[in-house]
């Protein structure tokens, strides 16, 4: 949990300095003290695990009047990463997102599970809900707990595909990194959303090969 917000922080540190965190990333992790495990940028963490240890600890430590200012600054950065996506989505279409249509890819808090405990994707669902945007979401695992969660909602469509959940959308988000996300079709994906803008928070793809395919591309610690 630890190594993730670090590399968050360092993320928003390095979009800002107009670094790339991809490359501060296998600097990094070319240390093998450090390694590359977990350590990659993107919108936070959650699941059963990371969040109630860690806040599990801070409660011990508050206990016997300890500050763990480490441990507090872990979660306090993962919070407020959750809403990274949906900051970059606002400012891109200059806070009017209202009557807009999102396609989100992923929905569980990581791949392989249909757990969406703590997910970021909640996050940024009830975000563009609030904003009064639609989103049209599909996920390999996790559509029957998202009905559970949500129930039947006129702002949110449950796709059987990856390719449904792209059609009339003004934007592709990728919140999940599933494997099926990691290769798509980019000339289907351009004629199905109304404009080609892909917001990626877990930087699956190359800026420079998106550009060059004429979409506007936004992802997490990286020029955009």
């Amino acid at each position: 949990a630890t190594k993730i917000s670090f590399m968050n922080e360092m993320a928003n540190l390095a979009e800002m300095l107009g670094a790339d965190i991809e490359m501060v990333r296998q600097g990094i992790g070319s240390d093998p003290r450090i390694g590359y495990q977990f350590l990659y940028a993107g919108v936070g963490y959650g699941g059963s695990c990371f969040p109630k240890d860690v806040q599990a600890l801070i409660r011990t430590a508050d206990s016997i009047d300890f500050d763990a200012k480490v441990l507090k600054a872990v979660e306090s950065r993962n919070d407020e990463q959750k809403s990274v996506l949906f900051k970059k989505i606002s400012n891109h279409f200059s806070g009017e997102l209202s009557g807009k249509t999102f396609a989100l890819w992923g929905l569980s808090f990581k791949p392989n599970t249909d757990d969406m405990r703590e997910a970021p994707s909640r996050v940024l669902m009830e975000a563009l809900w609030k904003a009064g945007a639609k989103v049209q979401a599909f996920d390999p695992e996790a559509m029957e707990e998202t009905q559970r969660i949500y129930g039947n909602r006129e702002d949110l469509g449950l796709c059987g595909t990856k390719e449904a959940a792209l059609k009339g959308a003004d934007a592709l988000v990728i919140v999940t990194e599933w494997q099926a996300f990691k290769a798509p079709d980019f000339v289907l994906i351009k004629q199905l959303l109304k404009k080609p803008i892909i917001f990626d928070g877990r930087n699956l793809f190359e800026p420079k090969r998106l550009r060059n395919k004429n979409y506007s591309y936004i992802s997490i610690g990286r020029s955009n």
